[in-house]
């Protein structure tokens, strides 16, 4: 399915005659990117930056009025590989709540398969915040982590420097691109990744450098289920941190079916959560 302009505008004018008192409070989201920092855990600082104390309780506060009531916790910079965190976050969460994780490239199949098992569903490459990996080492542990416990992975990363790499990436059996891409010179390469299976997060709006509503028309029209929403709270380091805003910009720009998936049917399904 391909989506023209006039399409677009179409959905966009539905959406403006329906929205009324309450639309906001009617919505169910899935937040397939958010953090959780609780300095009870390990916490190392990340190019000299150190984030401050954003437990579960300040999340859930923030999110739930907003219609969030299932998601993504993703492990940032400054958790490296601890695991500790995580599964105290999942554990408290329940039902509806998965994890994204980093490990290093040795880590153990029967580790990956525990980790699985609470609720872990892919394996970060946080390339932009200095993880060194070449391309063959990121297929190697995304493929395995797959064929161990049926992850995805996510790449956090200015999508212009994928450009050699698109068709290595394009093998794997899925990935993610974090924040729209990150800048305007990546979204060609994040349109050839979308093409051949790539999901891309709309999150970070205040972080990227992209044109964030023509990026996310373009995403759409390539493929209506490659989109998946998420807020980034608490937005550590973000020029500009998440704002309810975000929501009703990707209802304008994707019209409320286009919109529907992107909150909803596209990220459960890439996380494979039953709700």
């Amino acid at each position: 399915m391909r989506l023209n302009r006039r399409e677009f505008l179409a959905g966009s004018a539905a959406l403006a005659l329906s929205a009324g008192a309450g639309h906001a409070q009617q919505r169910r989201l899935f937040d397939s990117h958010c953090h959780i920092i609780d300095h009870r855990f390990p916490i190392v600082a990340n190019q000299g930056y150190t984030p401050p104390n954003f437990p579960l309780a300040d999340y859930l506060a923030q999110v739930k009025p907003l219609g969030v009531v299932a998601g993504a916790v993703v492990s940032g910079s400054f958790q490296a590989n601890d695991q500790t965190y995580l599964v105290d976050a999942l554990g408290k969460l329940g039902a509806g709540w998965v994890g994204v994780t980093q490990i290093p490239n040795d880590y153990p199949d029967a580790e990956i398969k525990k980790l699985g098992a609470i609720g872990v569903r892919a394996v970060r490459f946080n390339i932009l915040r200095g993880r060194i990996d070449d391309v063959d080492e990121i297929v190697a542990l995304a493929t395995r982590c797959h064929s161990v416990a049926g992850w995805h992975s996510e790449l956090y990363v200015d999508a212009a420097a994928l450009k050699p790499h698109v068709a290595k990436l394009s093998k794997l059996p899925q990935i993610a691109i974090d924040h729209l891409g990150m800048t305007e010179e990546g979204v060609p390469v994040l349109l050839d990744l979308v093409a051949a299976g790539c999901k891309v997060k709309a999150t970070g709006f205040g972080r990227t450098k992209a044109d964030v509503p023509k990026t996310l028309e373009k995403i759409a029209q390539k493929n209506p289920n490659a989109l998946v929403f998420g807020t980034d709270i608490p937005s550590t380091r973000a020029p500009r941190p998440f704002m309810p805003s975000d929501i009703d910009l990707v209802e304008k720009v994707l019209g409320p079916e286009l919109a529907k998936r992107t909150f909803w049917d596209n990220p459960v399904a890439l996380y494979r959560v039953k709700i």
